[in-house]
Formats: C-alpha cells, structure tokens, sequence
C-alpha cells in the first residue's frame, strides 16, 4: 500500500507537470496545474513522514506557504481580467503598461 501511495502521488505530480508545459496560454490552467503539483508534492511529504514516524509540523508549513502562493496567484489572475478582458498570455504585453 506504501509503494502504491507513492506511484499515484508521482502521476499526479507528472500530470500537473504535463499539464503545465502544454496548457500555458491561459494563465488560469497554470494555476491549477501548479496547485495540482503543490498538492501531490503535499502528499508525497505525508507519505514520507509517515513512513518514518516523524512530526507533522513542516506540512503545515507547506500548506501555509501553497495557500500564500495560490492567494497571490488569483489575485495577479483577477488584476490581469480585469485590465485586458481575459486570461490569455498573447493578449498581455509589457510594453503597453
């Protein structure tokens, strides 16, 4: 059961990374691919401190920062909606700011 928990948490890691370098024109399917990844990560660290008998403290501290990352990243999604109309990379150009 131990080696099967960490297979799935490495395909979903590798799905998030597949997702991530294919779907990068909509800044929206980049977020959720990089929360997909943070949360298999979040897993595999839990598999491991399972498997090891150790505290729990640094996956709080994990979780703490994925949950910063994610806060800051649809805030940057909201502010860029709301100055060009859509979530597409081509549409956003440094030059006009």
């Amino acid at each position: 059961m131990f080696m099967f928990s960490i297979y799935t948490s490495l395909l979903i890691y590798f799905s998030g990374i597949y997702v991530f370098s294919s779907k990068r024109k909509h800044l929206l399917m980049v977020l959720l691919s990089l929360e997909y990844i943070v949360l298999s990560l979040f897993f595999l660290i839990i598999i491991f401190l399972m498997g090891f008998e150790y505290d729990y403290f640094f996956p709080v501290i994990f979780l703490v920062f994925s949950v910063c990352e994610g806060a800051l990243g649809i805030s940057i999604l909201v502010s860029m909606i709301r100055s060009h109309g859509n979530d597409f990379f081509n549409s956003f150009s440094l030059s006009l700011c």
